[in-house]
């Protein structure tokens, strides 16, 4: 499980992020958590949570890597 936290200005941003955690190889789960949906969390095998967040960074902005756990 990998937890990305990130800024969203709005809804397209948010879809952005999921758009981009989607097409990374070995996700198999994209879901936004949190009080103002600014949590993404991605549940994937063999995924690069480094290059994940990056990606995202470059799509929306002011992304974090929170969390990485193995389940």
């Amino acid at each position: 499980m990998i937890v990305i936290s990130f800024k969203p200005k709005c809804g397209k941003c948010r879809t952005k992020a999921m758009m981009v955690a989607a097409k990374a190889l070995g996700v198999t789960s994209v879901e936004l958590q949190g009080e103002n949906k600014n949590y993404l969390v991605v549940i994937g095998d063999g995924v690069d949570a480094a290059a994940l967040t990056s990606s995202v960074r470059k799509k929306v902005k002011h992304a974090a890597l929170e969390l990485v756990k193995e389940l």
